[in-house]
């Protein structure tokens, strides 16, 4: 069995191997001379030390076999490369290596992952804003991009995104203070961000093609929604509890929106919900969840000098999740559907659990 493997074209014995880990695809080296260098052709590459993560030894030896072979790699193009490391160990200076040898490679699909484990220090990775320009500025066909950031040990101050053929971008940082963001994607259709902290600045330009964004801030609501006017699917997640009177401007029309996912933690989120529906003059399908506080400040009644042209026009379906039958929650049903014209399907849903 044996021999007739090995009578196997090389081309074909790659095709084999490449549905293999690459540990296990590079083990294969040693079954003679005709297999020894057949894994350098592969075109997806996967290198992971969480394995060895107990053994310091095993793991610079796994960093030098990298150093060595990622070089000679003969394949003209990488499909894919995932890098996941969890060890301090690992330097700056390797990063930068491996991705450059990939982006050679016109690399078409790029991971890299860095995990701590307890008081661990974090890895400094080249993630300062010349590092990542340089890199993002090389990637002339980018169409998917996705940055994660925990903590707050790296050196980026601010995210700049300036790629002309990106089409999905999804930027989620989960840290105190995360600097800015600046965004010029004039392909993008899918967009998600996700920022809690503290303090953030961001300048995104128009986005025409879009079709579906996925926000969830605590501030700079507004500025994000301007940049995204043109969006089809919009899901929001907001909290937005500021003790001064928030104010929406009246410049921003979602003339494309249709469907809106609406969640929020807030006190008077009734005001922001019906400011939204007012600029969506098309939206056809409505899913609303609210999340509430019991130490928000006594409800005051609100009341709307104008009905929203969807509620009259478009508006076919209508979802309520976590209803709790406070009284903002009532008013807003009785405004709701004193208007909605059209409805067709409705469903409100109880929060059982808090009641």
């Amino acid at each position: 069995m044996a021999q007739r493997i090995s009578d196997l074209s090389d081309e074909l014995l790659i095709k084999i191997i490449s549905f293999l880990p690459t540990k296990v695809a590079v083990s294969t080296s040693i079954l003679s001379k005709q297999w020894q260098f057949l894994w350098m052709w592969l075109p997806k590459l996967e290198f992971d030390d969480y394995s060895i993560i107990d053994d310091p030894d095993s793991i610079l030896r796994f960093r030098d076999f990298i150093n060595k072979n990622l070089p000679l790699h003969k394949s003209a193009v990488i499909e894919s490369l995932l890098l996941r490391f969890c060890q301090s160990t690992l330097q700056p200076e390797n990063i930068k290596l491996w991705v450059g040898i990939a982006v050679s490679r016109l690399v078409r699909e790029l991971s890299i992952g860095y995990f701590c484990f307890g008081d661990e220090p974090d890895v400094p990775l080249p993630s300062d804003e010349d590092s990542l320009r340089l890199l993002l500025s090389q990637c002339l066909v980018l169409e998917d991009l996705c940055i994660e950031r925990h903590g707050n040990d790296d050196n980026l101050i601010e995210i700049v995104v300036k790629v002309p053929s990106l089409q999905r971008l999804t930027l989620e940082v989960y840290q105190r203070s995360s600097g800015g963001y600046v965004i010029v994607a004039p392909s993008l259709k899918y967009f998600k961000f996700v920022d809690f902290s503290e303090t953030f600045s961001c300048l995104i330009e128009h986005i025409p093609k879009l079709e579906e964004a996925d926000i969830r801030v605590s501030q700079e609501f507004e500025t994000l929604l301007k940049s995204i006017a043109s969006v089809k699917l919009l899901s929001v997640l907001a909290l937005c509890n500021n003790p001064e009177e928030p104010v929406y401007s009246d410049g921003t029309i979602f003339n494309q929106l249709e469907h809106l996912k609406f969640g929020i933690y807030s006190d008077d989120w009734s005001k922001l919900l019906i400011w939204l529906l007012g600029k969506a003059p098309k939206l056809r399908v409505l899913n609303i969840s609210i999340d509430h506080d019991p130490e928000l400040e006594e409800y005051e009644l609100v009341t709307w000098s104008s009905v929203p042209e969807c509620l009259l026009k478009t508006l076919e379906t209508f979802e309520f999740n976590d209803y709790m039958g406070t009284e903002e929650e009532r008013d807003f049903l009785s405004f709701f559907f004193k208007h909605a014209c059209c409805l067709t399907s409705t469903s409100i849903i109880h929060n059982v659990c808090d009641m």
